[in-house]
């Protein structure tokens, strides 16, 4: 649930005991605190004397942020299968947002850039630099000329890279621009772990990983320059499985990035991991950029518990105890839990001596992260869904991250629940920090208004990276309304098909529910079935992969979906775990009837 909403001192709990947070009261009243909000509470929880405000609503799936010297907000939005493939907005994908009466919201909006009616599908990745706008969408990275005292270009957009790759399970473009036009773009891998078959139960990494060729790395390209054509030669940096968070620090000396740790080690590999290893393993890394650097995917892993990159088992590792080629690899500076997904990092940056909006000189030499949140962790407690801020001195880490913003999921962490992720963050001219949702598309203005003794702020440290799974999340075991799970005195089955018992039914919800051999199916399909941005609902009683009958389904569990027709998550066969005949009988059952009246 989330902690109690804005203004208050607190101190989050290990993950052990779930996602529970003692609050202490705040150093001044609620009366007193609101007074230093105007436009009331976005309902985040921040530290004491932070306010949020709802800068604009409802502007589509918006991901990256920058802000232009004049404090204009831009967004990049995106669409397609990740969102369900929900009919974007009529408008095009790029948003200006102004605010023009100093209330801390966007009264003037202006979209521009290319429509999904002329093809466009919009992006992750945009910034300004030097009076232009640039923005990823497609397969290009385009750039926009601002005319002066314009909020939205007028012309038709340079291309100034072409031909990214776009297939396969990370095919967004995020980067950022250094003050001397270098422009450092993240090429997200193809694969989960360059398996011969993705995300299948024992199949071997490929050797060589040829992915790496075009995937799986940094890319360095001229922001000065038009035409660029994307190839392996201008690539920076090797073995980043997907780096969304770009930072570069405030003398534009360092380069910092995020990494998204893999996933599915034990469904993959469950001779080498307990299940609670994958709720667990392996950790969300905050990274160095060095030239010609190599990170270690896909061979290598970062295990928190031991402290280091570890031989992953497609390549030759048996659960963290081989090292081999990872000891030459790089390691992070920073680990964080599993699965959080950290999607955007911004160095916090005070503007000048008369903005009224900065930080307390605690946040003067750090990043702030935005994590999208996990579904990595079923059945246990979904993690993340939450903006961090991690201390740096130079290059390495200062410190322990400490929670910043919660309350954007709402009273649920998990994919399909959450109200609102956050992906995108930017800084303001003013030391506002903005913060982009892609469920709703709201854009969040987080200020300091003070008016709290000092010393009276408590930094809430956030979870280790080492805490344990903790407990089998409640939602697990929640059946879908008007739906029972099993035999229950006196309560009635799901609809089941002729040849199922409700026994085989019961046994399924377990197994759908990862209490069960392994196949967690509510990470992608959600806790009630209902379906989330990852894998379809499967209670509305439409079927992509067969005729919606028990034989169909029981073979569709079988074999997998190797290429979804309208979401991002393949689903390998039985999940990717090592069900028995009888465990796919019994899913089949459940899942038939989830989709025949269980709803």
């Amino acid at each position: 649930m989330p902690l109690t909403r804005s203004f208050r001192t607190r101190f989050c709990a290990a993950v052990a005991v779930g996602l529970a947070c003692a609050t202490a009261a705040a150093a001044a009243t609620p009366t007193a605190q609101a007074s230093h909000c105007p436009g009331g509470d976005a309902g985040l929880d921040l530290p004491a004397g932070f306010c949020a405000t709802v800068f604009a609503d409802g502007i589509g799936h918006a991901r990256h942020l920058t802000v232009a010297p004049d404090g204009v907000v831009y967004a990049n939005t995106w669409s397609g299968k990740y969102y369900g493939n929900a009919v974007p907005h009529a408008g095009g994908f790029f948003v200006a947002m102004k605010d023009t009466k100093g209330d801390g919201k966007a009264d003037v909006i202006e979209r521009f850039g290319a429509t999904y009616r002329a093809g466009g599908h919009g992006g992750t990745g945009i910034f300004w630099y030097q009076n232009a706008i640039y923005a990823e969408i497609n397969d290009l990275i385009v750039r926009y000329p601002l005319p002066a005292g314009t909020i939205a270009p007028q012309a038709a957009p340079q291309t100034v890279v072409s031909g990214l790759p776009l297939h396969g399970d990370h095919p967004m473009h995020p980067f950022a621009i250094t003050a001397d036009g270098s422009m450092y773009v993240d090429v997200g891998t193809a694969t989960n772990s360059c398996q011969l078959v993705n995300r299948t139960r024992y199949s071997p990494g490929a050797q060589p990983c040829t992915e790496l060729l075009t995937r799986g790395g940094i890319w360095r390209f001229d922001a000065h320059k038009t035409g660029q054509a994307f190839s392996p030669a201008a690539r920076y940096a090797t073995g980043i499985r997907n780096a969304e968070g770009i930072a570069i620090d405030a003398r534009g000396s360092r380069i910092f990035l995020t990494q998204h740790g893999r996933d599915q080690l034990y469904s993959n590999w469950p001779k080498f991991f307990k299940p609670t290893q994958e709720a667990t393993l392996p950790a969300e890394e905050l990274l160095l950029l060095q030239a010609g650097g190599d990170y270690g995917w896909p061979e290598c892993y970062f295990d928190p518990f031991r402290n280091r990159l570890v031989l992953s088992p497609e390549y030759g590792g048996d659960g963290g105890a081989k090292v081999g080629v990872c000891a030459h690899k790089i390691a992070p500076i920073v680990a964080f839990p599993a699965h959080w997904a950290p999607d955007d990092m911004v160095f916090y940056r005070k503007q000048g001596p008369a903005a009224q909006a900065q930080f307390p000189a605690h946040y003067d030499n750090g990043v702030f992260i935005a994590f999208h949140g996990s579904w990595n962790r079923a059945p246990y407690n979904q993690q993340g869904y939450w903006v961090v801020y991690q201390h740096l001195a130079g290059g390495r880490a200062a410190g322990r991250c400490e929670v910043f913003a919660d309350g954007f999921a709402g009273p649920v962490r998990a994919p399909d629940k959450a109200l609102h992720r956050p992906p995108g963050l930017a800084v303001g001219p003013d030391g506002a920090l903005y913060v982009a949702d892609d469920v709703s598309g709201r854009i969040y203005r987080i200020v300091y208004r003070g008016g709290v003794p000092a010393g009276a702020i408590h930094y809430a440290p956030c979870p280790s990276a080492t805490a344990p799974a903790g407990p089998v999340s409640a939602l697990a075991f929640k059946p879908p309304v008007g739906a029972k799970t099993g035999s229950g005195a006196g309560a009635p089955a799901l609809p089941l098909p002729a040849v199922a018992t409700e026994e085989m039914a019961a046994l399924g919800n377990r197994i759908f529910h990862g209490e069960v051999g392994g196949a967690a199916c509510v990470g992608c399909h959600g806790s009630d079935g209902t379906g989330s941005p990852l894998g379809p609902n499967l209670t509305a009683g439409a079927w992509l992969w067969s005729d919606g009958s028990y034989a169909g389904i029981e073979k569709t569990i079988t074999n997998g979906v190797a290429h979804p027709q309208k979401y991002t998550g393949a689903m390998p066969p039985m999940g990717g775990a090592a069900l028995t005949k009888a465990q796919v009988a019994a899913l089949a059952a459940y899942v038939w009837g989830l989709g025949h009246g269980g709803h």
